[in-house]
């Protein structure tokens, strides 16, 4: 069987609202980082569904014995947000894996002359064999910056099933580039956009998550 880049965009309305909020460009800086965080717990939660670890154990109730079910805390997991707009993705993700270790990756992003650049590396320089690994990315866009961390993992030995990819948005274009290197990988994302716009940003898109996410962008973020 042919490997082909999986692409998941989960059909829940509150996906749609959260998505919707990121794209209006009246939202507030607080609410736009609720948001974002919404779309980490949602989408970790969606990609989680047929991935987490887990195993069957006998229970007794207040009047009977049962079967449940409980999450294997032996299967380690390793979440990969990435700097800076990753952050709130993950944090509205933790509490779906809180257990996970973490290591933070910075990529500058590169503007079609200039490839995308590490700037900040925590990944452990061995990551265990059964370890699933989650990167969380504010867009795919053209999709260097991922690719940067993609290869990063790949070096490091992780690639096929264990690994996941959340992001709030991505385009066609930069899906187009990791479907090209890593056949196997799975992406879920709130929705897909087709193009982009002369500057390498998604239209219709969200703007420039970090800017909106920070504040910085605003003429008067100092008072």
């Amino acid at each position: 069987m042919s490997k082909t880049l999986r692409v998941v965009v989960p059909p829940h309305p509150l996906i749609g609202h959260w998505l919707t909020l990121l794209r209006d460009r009246e939202t507030p800086q607080a609410l736009f980082n609720t948001a974002m965080a919404e779309l980490g717990r949602w989408l970790t939660y969606e990609a989680m569904r047929d991935w987490i670890p887990y195993q069957r154990v006998q229970v007794q109730t207040p009047l009977a014995s049962t079967e449940g079910t409980v999450v294997d805390g032996s299967v380690p997991m390793l979440a990969v947000p990435m700097l800076r707009g990753g952050l709130t993705l993950w944090e509205g993700a933790r509490p779906v894996v809180p257990s996970a270790a973490v290591a933070h990756v910075g990529v500058s992003y590169g503007d079609g002359s200039a490839p995308a650049a590490l700037w900040c590396n925590t990944l452990p320089e061995a990551i265990p064999a059964r370890a699933g690994v989650l990167v969380f990315a504010p867009q795919v866009a053209r999709g260097d910056s991922v690719l940067r961390v993609l290869e990063q993992l790949e070096q490091r030995g992780v690639g096929g099933q264990r690994l996941r990819v959340i992001t709030a948005l991505a385009a066609s274009p930069g899906l187009k580039q990791l479907g090209e290197r890593y056949e196997d990988l799975t992406i879920y994302t709130a929705c897909i956009d087709a193009e982009l716009d002369g500057e390498g940003r998604i239209l219709p898109g969200i703007g420039d998550a970090e800017q909106r996410l920070y504040g910085l962008g605003q003429t008067n973020f100092v008072g």
